[in-house]
C-alpha cells in the first residue's frame, strides 16, 4: 500500500485500436455492401509507472503512439485491453483541438473546461482574471473558439491548465505553439509548476532540448511499443542515432 501512495500513474498492458473502412471498401460503402473494417493497433501492450512528482518525457517519430497514449491516460480513449490507474489524482490534458466547445466563446470555455476538470464555479471565478490575463488574447476571449488561430487556442488552453492546477498535467506539443513571447511565458510557467514535488507531468514533444531540460525520465515509443525507458541524455542520444538511419 505504501508503494501506491508514491505512484501517480500506472499503465498496464495498454492496447488501443483504431477502426476504419479499408481503401477498397470506400466505393462499396456507398452501396452498403461488402464493407470491410480495417483495425490499426496504435498501442501494443504499453506498461509503465510514473512516480508522484516526476516529469516524464515521451518521444518518438510521428505515428509512434505518443498522443494516443496521452489521450488514453487522460480518459479520452478507453483501453481496448489493459488499464490506466491514476491513483485518485486529478488530471488535465493540454493539447491543441482537445477539450473546447468550438461554438462557445473562450470565456465560456474557461468555465466548461474548469468544471470538466472537477473545479466548482466559485473556484473558477476566483481564477478567472488570472486565466484571462495569462492567455492574453484580447477581445477574442469573448468570441467563439472556432474563430481562433492555433496560437490563440494554445494560449487559452495553457492558461486554463496552468492556473487551474491539477495533480497530473499532460502536455502534447503545446509548449512549441504560439509566438515567441508566449513560448517564453508558458515555458517559465511550466518550470514553476513542475517545481512542486507533488505534481506529476508528462510531456510529448519533438523538441529534444525541452525534454532534456525539463524531464527526469524519458519513454521512447516506436510503432506503438516502448523501445526504452531511462535518463533523458542517454535515451535521446540513442533516439537521435535511430532517427539518422
Amino acid at each position: 500500500m505504501k508503494k501506491d501512495k508514491n505512484i501517480a500513474i500506472t499503465v498496464k498492458d495498454l492496447h488501443i485500436y483504431y477502426k476504419g473502412l479499408s481503401k477498397n471498401s470506400i466505393r462499396a460503402s456507398w452501396t452498403k455492401f461488402n464493407n470491410k473494417v480495417e483495425v490499426f493497433e496504435a498501442l501494443k501492450g504499453i506498461s509503465f509507472e510514473v512516480e508522484e512528482g516526476k516529469i516524464l518525457g515521451i518521444i518518438g517519430k510521428n505515428g509512434s503512439g505518443k498522443s494516443t497514449l496521452l489521450r488514453a491516460i487522460a480518459g479520452i480513449f478507453s483501453p481496448d485491453k489493459g488499464s490506466v490507474n491514476l491513483h485518485n489524482n486529478t488530471i488535465s490534458l493540454l493539447s491543441i483541438g482537445v477539450g473546447f466547445n468550438n461554438k462557445l466563446t473562450g470565456y465560456e470555455n474557461i468555465y466548461l473546461s474548469g468544471m470538466l476538470l472537477g473545479f466548482s464555479e466559485s473556484e473558477i471565478k476566483k481564477k478567472e482574471k488570472e486565466i484571462i490575463d495569462f492567455a492574453d488574447i484580447g477581445d477574442f476571449m469573448y468570441k467563439p473558439v472556432k474563430t481562433y488561430s492555433s496560437g490563440m487556442h494554445s494560449k487559452l488552453a495553457f492558461a486554463i491548465t496552468a492556473i487551474l492546477e491539477t495533480d497530473i498535467i499532460l502536455i502534447d506539443e503545446v509548449l512549441s505553439v504560439g509566438d515567441a513571447k508566449f513560448k517564453k511565458k508558458s515555458y517559465n510557467k511550466m518550470k514553476e509548476l513542475i517545481s512542486d514535488d507533488k505534481r506529476t507531468v508528462l510531456i510529448v514533444s519533438h523538441s529534444l532540448d525541452t525534454i532534456k531540460e525539463l524531464c527526469n525520465e524519458v519513454v521512447w515509443l516506436n510503432d506503438g511499443k516502448i523501445v526504452k525507458v531511462g535518463k533523458p541524455k542517454e535515451i535521446i542520444k540513442e533516439y537521435e542515432k535511430f532517427m539518422e538511419i
